[in-house]
C-alpha cells in the first residue's frame, strides 16, 4: 500500500502447560514462556509500531504479593524495549544460579515472569499515543479473580452507546474510548458472573460456602462463554480479545462475523494465540496443520487448573472475514496468503496486454511497496504462460501452413517479461521531520530509481496492492518514476477502488479522503450533476435518527452513476504530478471485485469496496462521513 495507514493491531497470548521448574529443567530457561511472548510479538510487529504492552499472571503468589504485572511502551522499537526491561534480571544470573533457584523466588526477581502471558501491538486508529493508550488495559480488585487484563484488535462503531449503557447499570466510567468501554463492559460481566456464582453457592445456598472456600468455588466455575454473552450482546463491530485474569484464567474470543483474526495453537507444553498463523508456526516450529483459527462467535478459556474450553458465546452470523487482512495487513509468509495475492496478479494480466496491444515488447513490470510483490509475480507469471500460449498457436498455425522456420519458432516461445525492480524505498528517510514544503521535496526523494531499466518509449507498469488516498502516487511514486522517462506510466492495484469507510479496526473513516470518492465528485460536478450531491445528502440526514439496523448506504447512487473505467481514468488525472518536465501518460487499473472474490473466496468482507457492510453499525459510520464531508467536517465518523 503506497499510502500508509494506521490499522488493527496484533495479538499474543502464551499460556503455558508445564510448570517454570519444568523448563527450568528441561531448557535450562525459566523464561522460556516470556521468550516466545517476545518472538510472537516480533513476528508481528508489521501489526503495531505506535505501541507496545505485556502482563502475566503469576501463579501461587503467597498473600500480600503481586500476581498481576503490567509493562507498556510507547517509544521507538517498543517490543524490544518492553522485553529488554523485562529479562534484565536475568542476565546477571550463571546458569548455576538459575538452575539452583526456586520457580517462586524467580518470579520475585523477575515481576514479568509469569505462567500466562499476554502481548498487544498498537497501531492508533484513535486516541493518544502515550503508553497509556497502549493495551493490555487493567481493571484492578482486592479479589484475585475479578482482576482483569485485557488487550484486543479490534474497533467498535457504538461506543458512545455502550459507554451510556454502563451509566445506566449504575457505574462511572472514565474516559469514551472503545477500549475502555470494552474493558469496563467485560469487566462488569465479570462481576455478575461472580454475582450469580456466589448466590449458587455462598451464604444462603444449598453449599452455603463463605471466605476462602467460596472464593475458591467461584473461582473454579467463572464460565468465559456466560461472561461473554453478556457483555458483547450490543457491541457492533470486529474484534479478537484477549483477556488474563488475577486468578490464573485466560480466555481469546472471536467476533461473530470473523471480521478479525485470530489462530491457536495448542501442544503439550503450551496453549498460544496470535493474530497471524505464521508467527505461532515459526515461534513454536509447528506445522500450520497444527494450528487452527478460533471459530467466529466462539471462546477458547484456558482455567487456572489446566482445563482447555472453546464455546460459541454469540450467535451465529454470516462470515466476513477482512479481506485487506489477505490483500496487504497480514504478512505474506502465509501460504495461502500468498498464493491469494499471486491470484489477484494474474487476474490482471488479460486486462494489462489488452492495455499493451498484445506485445509486451516495449514494456517494463516492477512493483510499489514491497507488499505488491507477490501480485506483481503472480502477474508476471500469469503473463508469459498467456504469451507462450499465443506463441504455441501461432506456432500450430505456421506449421499447418508450412511456413515455420527454427528462428520463428524459436522468437515466437522464447517468452520472457521484462520484469526490474525499479524502485528501492528509503526506509532511514524521516519525511514528517520538516515543514509542509520541505516536506513535499523529501518526499520526492523516498524511493532511489534504478536507472537503465526503462528505455525511451517503455510503458512502465508499477503494481500497488491498493490505492487508498493517492497523495503517495501522486507527490512521491509517480515523480520519482518519471525520472525514469517511460512513454506511460500503467499503475496496477490487486485491489478494487476504495469506496466506502472502513470502521472495523483500519483507520480510513473520513469519506473526502479516498481518492476513488474525489474521483466521481469530480465526475458529478464536471456533468452538472449537483442535484445528485443534494439528493444524497437529503437521504442521509432523513435517516441520521434511524436505528443503525434500519440504515441503507445512499452514498452508491453516486458511484452508481459511472463505470469503474471511468473512475479510473479520473484517478490517473489526479494521481499525475502537476508540474516537472515529463510529458508522459499516467494510466490505472484496478482489480474488480469479481475478481478479488475469486481470488480469495472464503474472505467476503469487502465492504470497503461495495458499501456491504457486515455489521449495522457500519451504515451508520457511512453515513455520517457524508455528512461530514458535506459539512466540510474533519470529525471521525465512529
Amino acid at each position: 500500500m503506497s499510502d500508509p495507514l494506521t490499522h488493527e493491531c496484533g495479538l499474543a497470548l502464551v499460556r503455558l502447560r508445564k510448570p517454570i521448574a519444568w523448563f527450568q529443567e528441561q531448557y535450562n530457561d525459566p523464561a522460556w514462556g516470556l521468550r516466545k511472548l517476545y518472538l510472537l510479538m516480533e513476528k508481528q510487529h508489521n501489526r503495531g509500531q505506535d505501541g507496545a504492552g505485556i502482563a502475566t499472571v503469576r501463579f501461587d503468589m503467597p498473600p500480600g504479593e503481586p500476581f498481576l504485572q503490567r509493562a507498556r511502551s510507547a517509544k521507538r522499537n517498543p517490543v524490544e524495549r518492553l522485553f529488554d526491561d523485562a529479562l534484565a534480571p536475568l542476565r546477571s544470573m550463571s546458569d548455576e544460579a538459575l538452575r539452583a533457584i526456586s520457580a517462586l523466588d524467580l518470579k520475585r526477581r523477575v515481576p514479568l515472569l509469569g505462567e500466562v502471558g499476554l502481548g498487544h501491538l498498537r497501531y492508533g486508529t484513535f486516541g493518544g499515543r502515550s503508553a497509556d493508550a497502549c493495551h493490555p488495559f487493567l481493571r484492578r480488585s482486592i479479589i484475585a479473580s475479578r482482576n482483569l487484563g485485557l488487550a484486543g484488535n479490534f474497533n467498535l462503531t457504538n461506543s458512545p452507546e455502550l459507554f451510556d449503557l454502563l451509566v445506566e447499570y449504575g457505574l462511572a466510567p472514565v474516559g469514551g474510548s472503545d477500549t475502555g468501554v470494552v474493558l469496563e463492559k467485560i469487566g462488569y460481566a465479570l462481576d455478575k458472573e461472580h454475582d450469580h456464582l456466589i448466590a449458587t453457592v455462598g451464604p444462603g445456598s444449598f453449599s452455603a460456602l463463605e471466605g476462602r472456600p467460596l472464593a475458591q468455588s467461584v473461582s473454579d466455575q467463572l464460565d468465559y462463554s456466560r461472561i461473554l454473552e453478556r457483555a458483547t450482546e450490543r457491541f457492533d463491530g470486529g474484534y479478537t480479545l484477549g483477556g488474563v485474569v488475577g486468578n490464573g484464567d485466560c480466555f481469546a474470543c472471536r467476533d461473530p462475523a470473523g471480521i478479525r483474526p485470530a489462530f491457536v495453537l495448542i501442544t503439550d507444553e503450551v496453549v498460544a494465540v496470535a493474530s497471524e498463523r505464521p508467527a505461532l508456526a515459526a515461534v513454536f516450529d509447528v506445522s500450520v496443520e497444527q494450528i487452527t483459527a478460533l471459530e467466529p462467535g466462539h471462546v477458547l478459556s484456558v482455567k487456572r487448573d489446566g482445563t482447555i474450553r472453546t464455546a460459541r458465546f454469540a450467535p451465529a452470523q454470516p462470515i466476513r472475514q477482512c479481506s485487506f487482512e489477505r490483500i496487504y495487513f497480514s504478512r505474506g509468509n502465509d501460504h495461502e496468503i500468498y498464493e491469494e495475492r499471486k491470484h489477484l496478479g494474474e487476474n490482471l494480466a488479460p486486462r494489462i496486454l489488452e492495455r499493451l496491444g498484445g506485445s509486451i515488447e516495449h514494456a517494463v513490470f516492477s512493483f510499489i511497496p514491497n507488499t505488491a510483490e507477490s501480485a506483481y509475480l503472480g502477474l508476471v507469471q500469469e503473463t508469459e504462460r498467456i504469451m507462450r500460449k499465443r506463441g504455441a498457436d501461432e506456432v500450430c498455425r505456421l506449421v499447418a501452413e508450412g511456413r515455420a522456420t527454427p528462428e520463428r519458432i524459436h522468437a515466437l516461445m522464447d517468452v520472457r517479461v521484462r520484469a526490474e525492480k525499479v524502485a528501492h524505498k528509503d526506509q532511514r528517510l524521516r519525511t514528517f521531520i520538516t515543514h509542509d514544503a520541505a516536506r513535499r521535496d523529501l518526499v520526492s526523494h523516498v524511493y532511489d530509481i534504478t536507472r537503465g531499466t526503462v528505455n525511451p518509449g517503455d510503458t512502465l507498469i508499477a503494481v500497488d496492492d491498493s490505492i487508498v488516498r493517492g497523495t503517495t502516487l501522486r507527490d512521491s511514486i509517480i515523480t520519482i518514476l518519471s525520472r525514469l522517462n517511460p512513454s506511460r506510466i500503467l499503475v496496477v492495484s490487486s485491489a478494487p477502488p476504495i469506496l466506502y469507510p472502513d470502521c472495523y479496526g483500519i483507520d480510513m473513516s473520513r469519506l473526502g479522503r479516498f481518492i476513488a470518492f474525489e474521483a466521481a465528485i469530480n465526475l458529478v460536478r464536471e456533468r452538472g450533476d449537483d442535484a445528485l450531491l443534494d439528493e444524497v445528502e437529503s437521504l442521509c440526514k432523513a435517516q441520521e435518527g434511524f436505528r443503525p439496523d434500519c440504515m441503507k448506504n445512499h452514498v452508491r447512487l453516486i458511484y452508481d452513476r459511472f463505470s469503474q473505467e471511468e473512475l479510473s481514468v479520473e484517478i490517473a488525472r489526479l494521481i499525475r504530478p502537476a508540474s516537472g518536465e515529463w510529458t508522459g501518460a499516467v494510466e490505472v487499473i484496478y482489480q474488480t471485485v469479481e475478481g478479488l472474490r475469486r481470488a480469495m473466496p472464503a474472505h467476503t468482507g469487502d465492504w470497503y469496496f461495495t458499501g456491504d457492510y457486515p455489521t449495522p453499525g457500519g451504515y451508520q459510520v457511512l453515513n455520517r462521513a457524508f455528512l461530514n464531508w458535506r459539512r466540510q467536517s474533519d470529525l471521525r465518523s465512529y
